[in-house]
């Protein structure tokens, strides 16, 4: 009998292949600690609904957030029709996720073929690598007058952010005067203070708001986000409708049935019997920048030296990107044959939307006929199940997360389940999930290492580590 298909795609948590059945009692989970995981984790989805509710997590919010919704599309709306060309400036959670959201959502060439783009090319600078800045300035300087610039900085004084920002506010001011910038600087910040809205208001630059509460990590579901999202042609109604699916199948209190919850338990129980490493693996190119944007999230908000009682615990998965099929023949060796210190999460995708047949083998090499007349997205699934096969065969646990197919609302689900997984593993660690406080002395030695003023005393410190010893340089 053939079964229903969901009215709407699905993104869904398969945890079979970390269980004791299927790898041993030595390296999975057997169900008396699967039965303790659900019994340890079960009070946590009552303790992050009760969090959820009093305003504790405002990220959880943001699929309802109709008024930033607005605020986007009547930018978007304005000047679309005058952009060929958008930039968005910024850094870590200011970057990571429009990327993310680019690659899942629009056309692998969708910045070189006209036929395929459904909005402005879209170029997204999160480092500060003079060679690759300067090579775009080369090619965008006739074109300013179709660029837009989206700069992202809650506060402002992200050294990155703010000196690309300086590089391009003086670019516009030589070629169209004070009056140019408003017409191709939108500023994304927080609404009430801070550096870049000072700037914004001086130059009477569009604005949109960094939710308050809301870490740069967490933020790609609001105007951080959404604004290329928008302009790129990605319905964010879908993404958001998505991202409120997964919402209530996130705060299910019967354990079984919340994938977040398991799979928060799941890394929590291998980190705590030595696999610390984390390795996600898309089988789909439009899905890894999505492994980029979940190493920060998972790096930035689990890896904490401290637990909520002040105590010293140096606690944090170490999450590493792959991709398949390219990084079988890369990393496989060692991940098979090396520590059996990590746990596996592969993404995989149902349908490609697009039905590719292999060609017929050359009459001379009759050992390729297997693959002839093969549909393409076939032959990556099965790397996968191959790949994981080989895996399990070495007792190394697998997590897939499978996708029905991929658009606007499974990526929105798959954000948001990554992003409450990422709260769940928080308080079973016992840590802060949401501060960075390590991220701190490095952008303060940064300061002080450009001159910042109050940062003279730092300076001074870092100045022996950055001077070149002689006598160690091979």
């Amino acid at each position: 009998m053939k079964k229903d298909t969901p009215a709407k795609p699905q993104v869904r948590l398969y945890y079979k292949n970390v269980i004791a059945e299927v790898i041993g009692e030595e390296n999975g989970i057997t169900p008396a600690q699967l039965k303790a995981l659900a019994e340890k984790t079960s009070p946590l989805i009552r303790q992050l609904n009760k969090e959820r509710k009093s305003g504790k997590t405002p990220y959880r919010d943001l699929p309802y957030n109709n008024k930033t919704v607005e605020q986007v599309k009547a930018l978007a709306g304005k000047l679309k029709g005058r952009c060929e060309n958008l930039v968005v400036l910024g850094i870590g959670g200011s970057a990571l996720g429009n990327i993310a959201l680019q690659t899942a959502l629009n056309p692998y060439m969708y910045n070189l073929d006209d036929k395929q783009r459904t909005g402005p090319r879209l170029f997204v600078f999160d480092n500060v690598d003079p060679a690759q800045f300067g090579s775009f300035l080369d090619w965008v300087g006739d074109k300013l007058d179709a660029t837009i610039f989206n700069v992202i900085s809650k506060s402002g004084q992200t050294a990155e952010t703010a000196a690309q920002f300086m590089i391009i506010r003086q670019l516009l001011l030589d070629k169209f005067g004070k009056a140019g910038l408003k017409k191709h600087i939108v500023a994304t910040t927080d609404p009430k203070h801070g550096t870049l809205l000072k700037i914004a208001r001086d130059a009477d630059l569009p604005c949109l708001e960094v939710p308050d509460g809301v870490g740069g990590r967490f933020s790609v579901l609001s105007a951080v986000g959404l604004f290329s999202a928008a302009m790129c042609g990605i319905d964010i109604d879908r993404l958001l409708a998505g991202a409120a699916d997964m919402d209530k199948t996130v705060s299910a209190e019967d354990f079984c049935k919340n994938p977040a919850a398991i799979n928060a338990a799941i890394n929590f129980h291998f980190y705590n019997r030595g696999k610390k490493i984390s390795v996600m693996m898309p089988y789909s190119y439009a899905l890894k920048d999505l492994a980029d944007w979940y190493r920060q999230l998972w790096a930035e908000s689990l890896g904490k030296a401290k637990d909520l009682a002040g105590s010293e615990v140096h606690i944090g998965p170490t999450p590493v990107k792959a991709l398949g099929a390219t990084d079988q023949h890369s990393q496989v060796q060692l991940y098979r044959e090396g520590p059996n210190d990590k746990i596996f999460t592969f993404l995989q995708v149902r349908d490609f939307g697009k039905g590719l047949k292999i060609g017929p083998a050359p009459d001379c090499a009759a050992e390729l006929k297997y693959l002839a007349n093969a549909d393409l997205g076939a032959l990556l699934n099965s790397e996968k199940t191959a790949t994981e096969y080989a895996l399990l065969q070495n007792k190394r646990p697998c997590l897939t997360v499978i996708f029905d197919k991929i658009d606007a609302y499974t990526v929105g689900q798959f954000i948001y389940l990554y992003e409450v997984t990422t709260s769940f593993a928080g308080a079973l660690f016992g840590i802060n999930t949401y501060d960075q406080p390590a991220v701190e002395l490095g952008k303060e030695a940064t300061f002080a290492l450009m001159g910042k003023d109050g940062y003279q005393k730092l300076a001074k410190e870092i100045q022996p580590f950055a001077e070149i010893d002689e006598k160690f340089l091979a």
